[in-house]
This record gives C-alpha cells, sequence and structure tokens, in this order.
C-alpha cells in the first residue's frame, strides 16, 4: 500500500508541476504605468514666472483630443525643469512620477528640440549614474519657434551609445509617453 502511495503523490506532484508553470505561459512584468498627464514646469534662474507645459488626456487614446499648452520661453536664459505626471483617472489622481522614480533604472526622458540654441541636460541619475529625466536643466540662446518633444522610455538601453546624453536613437526600449510641445523663444 506504500508504494501505491508513493506512486499516487508523485503523480499528483508531476501533474502540478506540468500544469502550473507551462513554457508558453506569458511571464507579467511590471505593468507600464497610466499616464494621463505631464507637466513640464520651467523655473527662469535668477527669478521670473514658472512657465508650464503641459499635457491632459483624460480620456485615454482613441477618445476625446488631448490638451496640449506650450509655451513662451526667454532668449539666453536657463530653467530649471521638473517632470510631473498623473493618472488623472484614479481618484484621488495618482502621482506616477512617484513610480517612475522608484523604477529609475527602467526609465529615461528624452527631449529634442527642433529651436536651435535650446538644450535640456540632465540634472538627476539613477543608481548606475545613469540618467532619468525627471529634474532637467532647459537652456535657450537666440530667438526662434518649434517644438520640444519629450519621450518617457520605458526599459531602455541607458549604456547605448548616445543614451546617456540624451540621444534617443539607439536608446530602444517601449514608449510610456511622447509629446510635442509647441514653443516660442523670445
Amino acid at each position: 500500500m506504500t508504494k501505491f502511495k508513493t506512486i499516487l503523490a508523485t503523480m499528483f506532484v508531476a501533474t502540478l508541476l506540468v500544469t502550473s508553470c507551462k513554457k508558453g505561459d506569458p511571464v507579467i512584468p511590471n505593468e507600464e504605468e497610466v499616464i494621463t498627464t505631464l507637466i513640464y514646469t520651467l523655473t527662469p534662474n535668477g527669478g521670473g514666472s514658472d512657465i508650464v507645459l503641459s499635457f491632459r488626456d483624460l480620456d485615454g487614446d482613441g477618445g476625446n483630443a488631448p490638451v496640449i499648452t506650450g509655451g513662451t520661453l526667454a532668449t539666453n536664459t536657463t530653467y530649471s525643469g521638473v517632470l510631473k505626471l498623473m493618472n488623472e483617472q484614479e481618484d484621488p489622481a495618482e502621482n506616477t512620477t512617484d513610480e517612475i522614480w522608484e523604477e529609475n533604472k527602467d526609465h529615461e526622458f528624452f527631449f529634442q528640440s527642433t529651436i536651435s540654441g535650446l538644450s535640456v541636460s540632465y540634472d538627476d541619475q539613477d543608481a548606475d549614474g545613469n540618467p532619468v529625466g525627471i529634474n532637467t536643466t532647459l537652456t535657450t540662446v537666440d530667438a526662434g519657434s518649434g517644438t520640444l518633444k519629450i519621450t518617457l522610455r520605458h526599459q531602455p538601453n541607458k549604456f547605448a551609445e548616445g543614451a546617456s546624453e540624451g540621444d534617443i536613437t539607439n536608446a530602444g526600449g517601449e514608449t510610456d509617453i511622447e509629446v510635442t510641445f509647441d514653443v516660442d523663444v523670445q
């Protein structure tokens, strides 16, 4: 009888192993953040009014068009920039920036401008010394009009050529949010 119980127990364990973790079962990674709102606040060094670039898409993809507000920057000025991301589908609104910072090795913001003399540099880094981009310095030189695109990549290759300098070309990863703002420099 003991031999029968041993065989039965072995078959039971084998059945559990086969059915509980099949080779084709998906691996559930960290769930991507829901981002309905992106606010980029630029504070001029030396004083002055904040410039706020904002994006809001409260009903998500495919619904109503998002509301995007650009801004006007001063020439020859340095700004301290802070990004805030939220999920305003939650009540109260969830501050997604905190989650991105907690997973900062898996995130990087990239800034691309069509305006000559407008540049953005990183003022924060993850534990490996790679940029994140929640805190930045934005600098303007000459007057001009164009766009500033902000892209958040999830699991980029931060060691790829140019990525730590803000070049998105080789970064890879998945885009969590990408917003293009109209900007004037006067």
